[in-house]
């Protein structure tokens, strides 16, 4: 089943700044959701998607993005609990990251090369998603997502800044052209 296209939530929606709920219903309502997240985050070209970023406040997200190895992995986990390595084992990744809740700009964030996430299926079956490189990524941004946290959160008070004033700019410019798009149509 395809899902519906949902308008992404932009930072400073509510929903985007609190811990959302655990899902206790795996029924063909999640369902639904779960292929609006696909079809919403493959039209706003995202590798991940929370339901908080189209305004659902429940423990959801979908992916699908590569692994280290270039091998495309794309599911969905409901009710994420995120492991890392511990900090001996531990190595961080310090690429560049994005959201689709603050369209536009990207910063530096280290976060481990390696995550795994345990939750469930939208059946409600147990599953755990292990992830290197970018998959590794995007299970801790969707997690933290979750959690009520953007990336920009993880970032030094100067580099959150200057990504929100990235941000800021960028849509103030988009308005103005739609604005001045409006305008010429009336004519």
């Amino acid at each position: 089943m395809a899902g519906r296209v949902r308008p992404i939530t932009l930072v400073g929606t509510p929903v985007l700044h609190r811990p959302c709920r655990p899902v206790e219903d795996f029924d063909e309502e999640l369902k639904e959701l779960v292929d609006d997240m696909f079809a919403s985050m493959d039209e706003a070209d995202g590798v991940g998607l929370a339901a908080n970023q189209i305004g659902v406040d429940l423990r959801v997200f979908v992916y699908d993005c590569p692994d280290e190895d270039g091998e495309r992995r794309k599911g969905v986990v409901v009710n994420p609990v995120l492991e890392l390595p511990t900090l001996e084992n531990r190595r961080l990744d310090d690429g560049e990251e994005g959201c689709l809740s603050v369209p536009g700009p990207h910063a530096r964030l280290a976060r481990p090369d390696r995550a795994t996430v345990h939750g469930f299926d939208v059946d409600g079956e147990p599953i755990t998603v292990e992830g290197t490189g970018l998959l590794a990524r995007c299970l801790q941004h969707e997690t933290d997502h979750l959690e009520g946290k953007l990336y920009i959160d993880r970032l030094s008070a100067r580099a959150r800044k200057k990504v929100l004033q990235e941000y800021e700019a960028l849509r103030a410019e988009s308005s103005a052209e739609s604005g001045s798009e409006s305008a010429s149509d009336t004519g």
